[in-house]
């Protein structure tokens, strides 16, 4: 208290700095990082009014991250490409999905039953985790092989010759996976349920039967709008207000969202970092011929990748390095490859025969004292085949030819080691004990060998050319130039191209990934989360963004971003897209309307109104009802189906052009009714959305974006 008065007496006005600074930083941290004071700060997700918490969410990503480990370990090229930037936001979404899902299930009161859970645990393929238990058991000396055999041992150990203690964790496991079992049986009969409520009555089969059957026989006329004359038919911003109206659910987007102009700028290696790089080469091959130094700690530190090779003829790489190494002399160098890229310095080695593979007989002898005997007995002529007659069956077991590959397209393989194979090679025939412990040994004779092979020793040094740090932040300067200049989403939109930056249009929103290389594709700009993040965060319309970087130093890219526009509901009128669709769709229904008036005179004739059209008339005698019926525009198609056999030439202005069609006459395909395709046919036309029926009207609030990519 003494030394808060004495503070007090002193400066009134420190207190006062010192204040500010605090709740500067406090809320400054809470601005930054998206969350309120006052609020949840662990809140990633909230569906309705149920939040999903920051913990199971961590544990979800990791879970996925750990699935896709797996996946580019079995399918390395399909998965290689897979970008980790999309991780976040499929871990939001299978946790949405999976609280849906309990919502559903927990509304109808659902339960497993015993059968049911007999029938998943005991009749169905065995997870992972259940047959971890049964290798537990067996561990513990059990002699079982099935799940259901395990769940008799667990529960009635004494029975089987355990004790409580032993399977107490095993019946924790257990009740664990049959909670787990429970939850799947109640979630799948529920999404058999929600599909079953979206089924064809008789009616709907029969309609859709009768549609299919009904065939016209039809002439069709069609003359695309093509590029309709701006002048001739002008467009007011009153009919585009009044048609984006009438369309306006066509524009309604699902969560909000902010239209954006970005630029990306992949900082490339200059002219010096590239005279560098050559002046690298040289100093690297110099290094390498002399034969004592070797490279210095200097060259090392510039990011050069030494690598000591032996290989055979067939697995040389191909190119420059392949043509070196099979002609070039012993210690001699060449920088083989130097360009855009980096280089690549090689320094020959030797060049000799060997051989690829051996073929061995192998004996395992268990015991301490066996393995002498054994090898006693196999040199002085007793035959492999002979040992289990000789000594226990337990004891010794015998692997004849057995071919092992000294030499893979990665190099020497460590199958048999050069020592073990020098020490075969030395005793002529006889066996050997290539390896040895207090519990056994493993004998070994070299039975043969391969053809020799002709083998390349040879050192490669590999240089990736990056943009210095020099380079980097000049090109960082300049950018930061041209925001400092072009601080407004307006300036920044209209001056990019001219300033020599490629500008992209993009719509992001919180459920974005990251910023797409090219709208509306699923191929990212590395380390561009942290853009979207300050997009949803603190990207103000009217605002430009700091320069943010990737974190690749072979390929650094730069990013910046402006906010031209915000919306939560629709889409806006003066969106550019949406304008130029509203304006190009009534300057064609105007010119549509010129185009029937014209040929409104011909429509005597198929043949008249189709030569006015400029057009040959196509024939279609099963013209049938549905997508695929040979015209594109759904109301044409709903007039012919529709329509009767008169012979009448029909004119018709749709989206998409000018239609003239004449039906001549109609038929029933002889097709058998049945239910089951039209049932089919009736969930393909539905297209059941069986997420959206699970979250109904529930409002879904995505904030992910806030943890994670920094700042």
């Amino acid at each position: 208290m003494a030394t808060l008065e004495k503070i007090r007496s002193k400066s009134v006005l420190l207190l006062v700095v010192i204040f500010a600074a605090l709740l500067a930083f406090i809320l400054g941290d809470a601005i930054t990082n998206g969350r309120n004071l006052f609020g949840n700060q662990s809140t990633v997700a909230k569906v309705g009014g149920q939040k999903i918490d920051y913990l199971d969410y961590q544990r979800k990503r990791e879970e996925l991250s750990q699935q896709l480990e797996e996946a580019r370990k079995q399918n390395p090229e399909q998965y290689a490409s897979f970008d980790v930037q999309r991780l976040p936001q499929m871990a939001v979404n299978q946790l949405i999905s999976e609280m849906l899902l309990k919502d559903g299930v927990k509304s109808l009161g659902l339960q497993a039953s015993p059968e049911q859970l007999r029938q998943y645990l005991f009749n169905s393929n065995p997870t992972p985790e259940m047959i971890n238990v049964v290798r537990q058991l067996q561990g513990l000396g059990v002699n079982i092989t099935s799940v259901e055999q395990a769940h008799e041992v667990i529960f009635n150990p004494k029975r089987n010759g355990l004790t409580q203690a032993q399977v107490e964790p095993l019946q924790q496991m257990w009740l664990q996976l049959e909670k787990q079992a429970s939850e799947q049986i109640v979630q799948q009969t529920y999404v058999q349920l929600l599909a079953g409520t979206i089924r064809a009555n008789d009616l709907d089969k029969k309609a859709l039967y009768n549609d299919y059957i009904a065939m016209t026989n039809v002439s069709v006329a069609y003359r695309p709008y093509g590029q309709v004359d701006e002048k001739k038919y002008p467009v007011s911003d009153e009919e585009i207000n009044k048609a984006y109206n009438e369309d306006k659910n066509l524009f309604r987007v699902e969560e909000p969202t902010k239209e954006v102009s970005f630029v990306a700028v992949n900082v490339s290696p200059s002219e010096a970092d590239r005279e560098a790089a050559n002046k690298l080469a040289i100093a690297t091959a110099e290094a390498l011929r002399d034969t004592a130094g070797g490279l210095t700690k200097d060259l090392r530190k510039e990011g050069l990748n030494i690598e000591r090779r032996t290989l055979k003829g067939a697995d040389l790489p191909g190119g420059a390095v392949k043509e070196f190494v099979a002609t070039a002399p012993h210690d001699s160098v060449s920088i083989v490859t130097n360009n855009l890229r980096g280089f690549t310095v090689v320094k020959m080695g030797k060049r000799y025969l060997d051989v690829d593979s051996v073929q061995l007989n192998l004996v395992t002898v268990m015991g301490s004292a066996l393995p002498a005997k054994v090898l006693t007995s196999l040199n002085s002529g007793l035959p492999v085949d002979s040992l289990v007659k000789t000594y226990s069956a337990d004891s010794v077991m015998t692997q004849t030819d057995q071919w092992l590959t000294l030499y893979s397209d990665k190099g020497r393989t460590n199958d048999l080691p050069q020592a073990q194979l020098d020490s075969l090679r030395a005793a002529s025939g006889r066996y050997i004990k290539l390896m040895s412990s207090a519990d056994g040994a493993v004998l070994a004779q070299l039975a043969k060998t391969g053809a020799p092979v002709e083998i390349y020793e040879y050192e490669v040094v590999d240089y990736a050319l990056q943009p210095s740090a020099k380079t980097l932040e000049e090109q960082r300067e300049k950018l930061e130039k041209f925001l400092a200049e072009n601080n407004t989403a307006a300036a920044f939109t209209k001056n990019a191209e001219a300033a020599g930056y490629n500008l992209q249009n993009y719509q992001l929103t919180q459920s974005s990934d990251a910023v797409p290389r090219m709208p509306g594709y699923t191929m990212y700009y590395p380390d561009s989360r942290q853009v979207v993040r300050w997009v949803m965060i603190d990207g103000k319309p009217g605002k430009v963004s700091h320069v943010y970087q990737s974190n690749d130093m072979q390929q650094p890219m730069l990013y910046a971003v402006a906010v031209n526009s915000a919306y939560d509901d629709y889409i806006p009128v003066s969106n550019k897209e949406v304008k130029e669709y509203l304006t190009q769709k009534i300057r064609n229904s105007k010119a549509g309307d010129d185009m029937i008036k014209q040929y409104q005179a011909k429509a005597g004739s198929m043949a008249s109104v189709a030569t006015a059209m400029g057009v040959e008339p196509r024939d279609i005698e099963q013209f049938r009802f549905g997508p695929r019926a040979g015209v594109n525009a759904p109301k044409v198609i709903g007039m012919i189906a529709g329509g009767k056999a008169d012979k009448k030439v029909v004119l018709v202005k749709a989206d998409d052009g000018v239609y003239a069609f004449e039906i001549k006459g109609r038929s029933n395909d002889k097709l058998a009714y049945d239910a089951n395709t039209y049932e089919q046919q009736y969930r393909q036309m539905i297209n059941p959305q069986l997420e959206q029926m699970l979250r109904g009207a529930k409002k879904i609030k995505n904030s992910v974006y806030k943890f994670e990519a920094g700042d």
